[in-house]
């Protein structure tokens, strides 16, 4: 039977996800995976849940596993509210953090629309992007298509100026003002991604996009990596006619947020925990971001850079022209180990000599292990690009 006739129209346009389709296929616990963006295990407050899930249940009784507003339950709502300074009616609760990129995208793109971005840019946002049909351009390249027309303008610019997945990298000040600067000459929104904000390992921190611009930004919040990923909790703070439709389409998606798991986050964050766990979640984190660059210095051959992020999850490696990542992939899975290809964070597909690596998940034993193995399957990819391209001059001199 043909099942193609009974799909619609964005089902072309759904994206894989190379990350995904890694975790379907691999035993993670069988391999060295630093492909995935997985928090680490030892950073949940294991110790605090069930006392936590006792006292929800205690506080709130039968609310706690009840349908829920569909904003997110009131207490949430004000503990965001004046943690970062804003009214209530600013904040919404997502089922997600993904979902806050993913009804931003329902919302406010048509097929045809652009979306301009950072490159590389977060692959979940492409995916959600490029499922509403929009067109993903990066900032530079729109910039220089449209410089002296009239083309049409962007419906938002989205942007993790915080220890950037992939990259690591943070903006400085004075690339959050151009984007702010850019917003305002085109007129357009700007969706402020910030997961990883509170995860700062070193430098001073920045003001929010939101903070510079709040008439039209919105600020998505998760807290997948300070609290923990399976309770699938995020926040959009952002100007109330934006919440308002944002309110009305996540009535048709999910209803309300997850009511226990709000009340639980609720409890986590006004008592203070959540602070204390951040903070034993930092160190832990700075760590084993320490770990990993040393050890890339340690076995990574000469023509192979690194960033060095101040906070987040993620380094970004770039390795010598001509070596393709992509290529290069499937040798290194049937070897062991795994990484996420650089190109795929690309509005174009470029960049194939990239690549990220997520230093939260792997267990520490196999860090070392891992990136020795990496190392050696660069290295012999470079000797082996260097050679071709000797061969190739030489034949070139040989027929002149």
């Amino acid at each position: 039977m043909d099942y193609t006739k009974f799909f619609s129209a964005d089902v072309p346009s759904f994206l894989r996800s190379p990350v995904r389709e890694i975790f379907r296929k691999v035993d993670l616990n069988a391999i060295c995976s630093f492909a995935g963006g997985y928090p680490a295990a030892v950073t949940f407050p294991m110790a605090e849940i069930p006392g936590l899930a006792a006292k929800v249940l205690e506080k709130y009784g039968t609310r706690a596993l009840q349908y829920g507003a569909t904003q997110g339950v009131p207490e949430l709502r004000e503990v965001l509210a004046r943690r970062y300074g804003v009214p209530v009616s600013q904040v919404q609760i997502t089922t997600s953090s993904q979902q806050g990129i993913d009804v931003c995208s329902r919302v406010f793109l048509d097929p045809g629309d652009i979306v301009l971005a950072n490159n590389p840019v977060y692959l979940g946002a492409l995916q959600s992007f490029k499922a509403y049909r929009a067109q993903v351009m990066g900032i530079r390249p729109y910039l220089d298509q449209v410089q002296g027309s009239f083309g049409p303008g962007p419906k938002f610019i989205y942007v993790i100026p915080d220890f950037n997945n992939p990259s690591g990298e943070t903006m400085t000040l004075e690339e959050r003002q151009e984007i702010v600067r850019l917003a305002r000459e085109l007129d357009c929104l700007i969706v402020e991604d910030s997961p990883y904000r509170e995860l700062r390992y070193s430098g001073e921190p920045l003001p929010t996009i939101r903070e510079m611009a709040p008439e039209r930004t919105l600020h998505l919040g998760s807290f997948s990596k300070i609290f923990a990923p399976g309770f699938r909790l995020g926040w959009i703070i952002g100007p109330e006619p934006l919440l308002e439709q944002i309110y009305v389409c996540k009535q048709c998606l999910d209803l309300c947020p997850p009511v226990l798991d709000q009340y639980m986050a609720c409890e986590f964050m006004a008592s203070g925990m959540l602070d204390a766990n951040l903070a034993k979640t930092i160190v832990e984190y700075r760590r084993r971001r320490d770990l990993m660059v040393s050890l890339l210095e340690k076995y990574m051959p000469e023509g192979v850079s690194w960033t060095y992020p101040e906070g987040g999850l993620f380094l970004w490696l770039t390795l010598p022209e001509g070596i393709d990542t992509v290529a290069l992939y499937d040798r290194a899975l049937s070897a062991g180990v795994a990484y996420v290809a650089g190109s795929f964070f690309y509005t174009d597909g470029s960049h194939r000599n990239t690549m990220r690596m997520n230093f939260s998940f792997i267990d520490e034993a196999k860090m070392e292990p891992g990136i020795r193995l990496l190392a050696s399957l660069v290295r012999e990819a470079v000797c082996y690009y260097n050679l071709l391209v000797r061969k190739m001059n030489e034949e070139h001199i040989g027929k002149n």
